[in-house]
């Protein structure tokens, strides 16, 4: 039987991926976004699809949330603000989108009876870590307002598993990339900044020397892992989520080519980034299928969509940048 399946932040990037997959695999999707960083343009290609329904709702907003719950099976959490500096000038606003609308929608999803409650965390919350690849079980140290929010989420899920018994897998992504990534004006992944510059014809701007490496992992296998998990009945695990590789932003620009310029390297980065995705695919059977030169690919066929994206400049950058450097460049 076709299962139903609520999304928050489903009009997001990674939402509207998982919320193509879902209506792929004969789910009926409600989508619940508050329109803060989703576009409703990211459905255009499904919106026709009469299992689809989307709603302009914020989750943090608890008393709007029980209607859109009822007999839905799955509740995949998404709906989150994302970005470092943001979180830094304004940490009230990103605890009540990351912490309280995570609270609101699992108390939702607890009093519905939701058959499973998969929550988004982020790799972020690894800091700077010591070993990579980096499994679950290593040490957390969140380096920002952001990274903290996202897993204080992840901590609240994991206890309405245990307290409230709800079915919760939380799944810790690391560098998604895709398209659709988001394209705010705010300073952030480095796919949108690199490929507005490509389009406008101006030099890459590469963070420090370029041989710092991500665990760049494609959207479409991000949502398959999701989809993986819910169809599991494993309850109250946490796994890691990336390509089974890591690869230096100098490699990046090479593949999407043009001129580079070399910007400050920047405080509280890792220098690495590499899941330990063991876990996952030992316990989930998960994989990873879509080879980095291949999602590359995919991306410049789709280099249009940031065209109204913005041109970031080192000069734009440093501006956007200072208070990531007044806050949190190690104390003297």
């Amino acid at each position: 039987m076709p299962r139903s399946a609520l999304v928050t932040g489903g009009a997001g990037f990674i939402g509207s991926h998982l919320v193509e997959r879902l209506l792929a695999d004969g789910c009926r999707v409600t989508v619940l976004d508050n329109l803060s960083t989703g576009r409703v343009a990211n459905l255009a290609h499904v919106n026709r699809d009469p299992r689809l329904t989307v709603e302009e709702v914020d989750v943090v907003d608890s008393g709007r949330l029980a209607p859109f719950l009822r007999d839905v099976d799955w509740v995949f959490h998404m709906a989150a603000l994302a970005d470092i500096v943001p979180s830094v000038q304004h940490p009230l606003v990103y605890h009540r989108a990351n912490v309280d609308g995570t609270v609101s929608v699992l108390e939702a999803a607890r009093h519905a009876g939701v058959k499973r409650f998969l929550y988004t965390a982020s790799s972020s919350c690894y800091g700077i870590p010591d070993l990579v690849p980096t499994p679950e079980s290593a040490p957390v140290r969140p380096q920002y307002p952001y990274a903290l929010t996202k897993y204080l989420g992840e901590q609240y899920a994991l206890h309405w598993a245990q307290v409230y018994r709800l079915p919760v897998v939380s799944l810790r992504l690391f560098n998604v990339y895709g398209p659709r990534s988001r394209t705010s004006g705010t300073y952030g992944a480095v796919f949108g900044v690199f490929l507005a510059q490509k389009l406008h014809r101006q030099p890459l701007t590469i963070v420090g020397d370029g041989t710092q490496t991500r665990d760049f992992t494609f959207v479409a296998d991000v949502a398959d892992a999701f989809v993986t998990a819910a169809r599991s009945t494993v309850a109250g695990e946490v796994f890691n989520v990336g390509s089974a590789n890591t690869y230096s932003v100098n490699r990046l620009a090479q593949l999407l080519g043009g001129d580079v310029v070399h910007i400050p390297k920047r405080p509280g980065e890792p220098d690495c980034t590499f899941a330990d995705i063991g876990k996952i695919q030992r316990v989930l059977g998960w994989h990873p299928r879509t080879s980095f030169e291949t999602g590359v690919r995919i991306m410049l066929e789709n280099i249009e969509y940031w065209r109204e994206a913005p041109v970031w400049n080192p000069g734009s950058i440093a501006e956007a940048t200072r208070d990531w450097f007044e806050y949190l460049s190690p104390q003297q």
